[in-house]
C-alpha cells in the first residue's frame, strides 16, 4: 500500500455535530478556504508537516521529542517547578508496558513510546474537551498516528491487543500523575479515573526540564531501535 493511498485528505466540507452538556447541540462546518488548504506547520528540522494530510516523510523524531517535551500534561496544572510533559509521560508508559508485558515484541515497546506522538503538533487536550470536540479531533489525530507509525517501521494500525496493553499502562500513568502531581486525592481520583490492577506504588514522579525530557525520550527511542526502523 502506498503512502499516498493511506493519507487521503479528509472531507473538509463534512458537517460535524457537537453535543454540549446542556442538552443542546450545534452544527459546525469545516469550510474549504485558504487556511485549510495551507494547514501545515514548519518544524525546527525544516520540515513542513501538513496536519490534515500528513506525509510520513515529513516527520522527524527530533521534532517529536522537542514538541512533546514542551507540551504539558493536565494543561500544566501540576505541582513542581516544571510542567510534567507528554515526553516524560510517554517514557513512563513505555516503561510500564515493559513491566506489564515483558515478552512483547520490541516494536510494540516503540509503539508505546510513540502512542501520544501526534500531540507534538495538536497538543494534549484533557479528555472531557476531546469528547466535546469529537470526530474532527480524532480524525486528525488518527491520520497523524498512522503517518508516525509508517515513518518508524510500525504497522499503520496498531493491533487491538497491543492497544489494550498500551492503554492499561497509559491509565496507570494517568493515575500516578493525578494523585502525585495534579492535585487529586486518592479518594477523589477513584471516582473519576480508572486505576488498573497492578498500578505500581513505588514510582515517584519528578517533572523534568524540557531539555531533559526530550533527551530521555530520544534515548529510549534509540535503545528501542527506532533509528534503524525509520523509513528512508
Amino acid at each position: 500500500m502506498s503512502v499516498t493511498a493511506l493519507m487521503q485528505k479528509p472531507d473538509l466540507n463534512r458537517q460535524l455535530k457537537v453535543k454540549w452538556s446542556r442538552g443542546k447541540s450545534v452544527k459546525t462546518e469545516l469550510k474549504k478556504d485558504n487556511l485549510t488548504e495551507r494547514a501545515w506547520q514548519r518544524m525546527l528540522s525544516g520540515r513542513r508537516l501538513d496536519i490534515l494530510n500528513p506525509s510520513p516523510l515529513d516527520i522527524e523524531i527530533e521534532d517529536i521529542a522537542h514538541g512533546l517535551a514542551r507540551v504539558s500534561r493536565w494543561n500544566g496544572q501540576t505541582r513542581g517547578k516544571h510542567s510534567f510533559s507528554v515526553a516524560q509521560h510517554s517514557v513512563m508508559v513505555e516503561r510500564l508496558v515493559r513491566g506489564n508485558a515483558p515478552k512483547l515484541d520490541q516494536k510494540w515497546f516503540l509503539a508505546a513510546l510513540l502512542h501520544d506522538a501526534p500531540e507534538y503538533v495538536i497538543g494534549d487536550m484533557i479528555t472531557p474537551f476531546k469528547h466535546v470536540i469529537g470526530g474532527v479531533y480524532h480524525e486528525i489525530e488518527a491520520r497523524l498516528d498512522r503517518a508516525v507509525n509508517i515513518r518508524f517501521g510500525l504497522p499503520p494500525i496498531i493491533p487491538d491487543s497491543v492497544k489494550r496493553t498500551i492503554k492499561r499502562a497509559d491509565r496507570m500513568a494517568g493515575w500516578l500523575e493525578a494523585t502525585q502531581l495534579a492535585g487529586f486525592s486518592k479518594q477523589e481520583a477513584l471516582k473519576i479515573f480508572i486505576k488498573p490492577a497492578g498500578t505500581p506504588a513505588n514510582i515517584r514522579l519528578r517533572p523534568q526540564t524540557p531539555d531533559d525530557a526530550a533527551a530521555s525520550f530520544l534515548r529510549r527511542f534509540s535503545i528501542l531501535g527506532g533509528y534503524k526502523k525509520q523509513m528512508k
